[in-house]
């Protein structure tokens, strides 16, 4: 009998629910914010045991409290378990968005009508046979791969959480409240702290349900009078929590008036970069009308200031992230570090690459010359001969010019002969003058 066995790959542990193995190490398992586009910017999902700053600094909107609603229906959909830190945490919880029908879609997508008629409007579009071949370009990742159901779920805008599934979730210990308030005396950051760790260390780090910890809105009034050390000390400390549970991840945001270099002092913003493992803002166009008029399909900016690299050396999104576009395998055509948008529509919410509309801005692309690009010779102009004017108005750059002449002999007496005569008038070509107020060089 041989001695020799045949070598067998051993089955690997099953990994907790709603999670996965990150593409850049085997050592880093991700979960999902619940917004595929901006799982692919931050290289596959937020890896466990990290955290992840929203700043968004416009207060007349609330696209970081939007972001944070993601994360919250994400960890109740796949299982996991939430604690919510916030002063309202039951109404905050009471308007996430959930799936259409409280089932995941296999194999369809929930899509905007926005989108259903742009791709309509382009299927109609008539291009160039050479072009035809090549694959649509696509500004945001595709959210339809029915095998990605199970770790990111499709989301509805337009649809709340049932009342049923907090309540399940309640009674099952998977969503805990921890309230926020000024004017009791354990509401300052280092109370909140100790709470957080109480809990963890009682009970609530389970050895195989990750945990997901939102504070929407840090260091609003109801946090009373935050100085920015405090928030420091706060993000730093949860940060060192964060560590010393692997299956324990965070998702904050601060408040509006709190996410601005006006606020914190100059590097105010790179400082909330060095204590959190990955922090963007949501610059919204609200600010800026002009913005607004320039990008009409985007509604805000994203700026990248960090990206969680756990076990890695560089941020697994510098490679595997197809919207940032700084690898070659990207399928968007690449981007750049911060030429990304967001968009939010009736029923989700898209991060993907800044692009220009149709002919620079203008919606529908335009197949005739415009009225002003139609130009007519001046002497034609105070002529109107009818159907002819018709005729000189559709031939274009030449003109034709129709002149009636009389011949007339007399010294024979012949009678007079009058004979149609066609004269082509050919288009004066338009000059445009330059001036400038600035003298020249030699002119003094």
């Amino acid at each position: 009998m041989s001695s020799f066995k045949r070598k067998t790959i051993s089955k690997q542990a099953s990994l907790p629910p709603g999670t996965r193995l990150s593409p850049a190490s085997l050592l880093t398992t991700i979960t999902s914010t619940g917004v595929p586009s901006l799982d692919d910017i931050l290289g596959g999902g937020l890896p466990l045991s990290c955290s992840l700053l929203i700043l968004a600094p416009d207060s007349h909107s609330a696209y970081g409290e939007l972001v944070q609603k993601y994360f919250v229906a994400q960890g109740l959909a796949c299982g996991q378990r939430v604690c919510l830190l916030d002063g309202n945490a039951k109404g905050f919880v009471e308007e996430c968005m959930w799936m259409p029908h409280g089932l995941p879609t296999k194999s369809h997508v929930v899509e905007d009508e926005e989108d259903a008629k742009a791709t309509q409007h382009n299927d109609t579009i008539k291009i160039a046979w050479r072009y035809e071949q090549m694959k649509k370009f696509q500004t945001t990742v595709p959210s339809s791969i029915s095998s990605m159901e199970e770790y990111c779920r499709t989301f509805d805008l337009t649809c709340r959480i049932p009342h049923s599934i907090i309540g399940d979730a309640l009674q099952s210990g998977n969503l805990i409240y921890l309230n926020i308030d000024s004017t009791q005396s354990d509401s300052c950051p280092t109370k909140i702290i100790r709470r957080i760790e109480a809990y963890l260390q009682n009970g609530g780090q389970v050895s195989s349900i990750p945990l997901r910890i939102c504070i929407p809105s840090l260091g609003s009034p109801q946090w009373g009078d935050l100085t920015p050390q405090e928030i420091l000390w706060f993000m730093h400390s949860l940060q060192r929590l964060l560590r010393q549970h692997p299956l324990t991840c965070a998702s904050l945001s601060l408040s509006p008036h709190i996410c601005s270099d006006v606020w914190g002092g100059s590097g105010w913003i790179q400082k909330l970069g060095w204590f959190s493992d990955g922090a963007f803002t949501l610059s919204a166009f609200t600010a800026n009308p002009s913005l607004a008029t320039i990008f009409p399909a985007h509604h805000g900016l994203l700026h990248i200031h960090t990206l969680p690299a756990p076990h890695t050396l560089l941020p697994p999104s510098d490679k595997f992230s197809a919207l940032r576009g700084l690898s070659s395998a990207s399928s968007t055509g690449g981007s750049g570090e911060n030429n990304l948008a967001f968009k939010c529509m009736r029923k989700r919410l898209i991060f993907e690459t800044l692009h220009l509309d149709l002919e620079g801005g203008v919606g529908d692309r335009r197949t005739t010359p415009s009225t002003n690009a139609i130009a007519l010779d001046i002497g034609m102009q105070s002529h109107d001969h009818g159907h002819d004017a018709e005729k000189q108005r559709k031939a274009g750059d030449t003109a034709v010019l129709h002149v009636d002449v009389e011949v007339e002999v007399g010294a024979e007496g012949n009678k007079a002969e009058t004979s149609s005569v066609d004269i082509k008038v050919k288009k004066p070509k338009k000059t445009v003058a330059f001036q400038s107020d600035r003298p020249e060089l030699y002119d003094f």
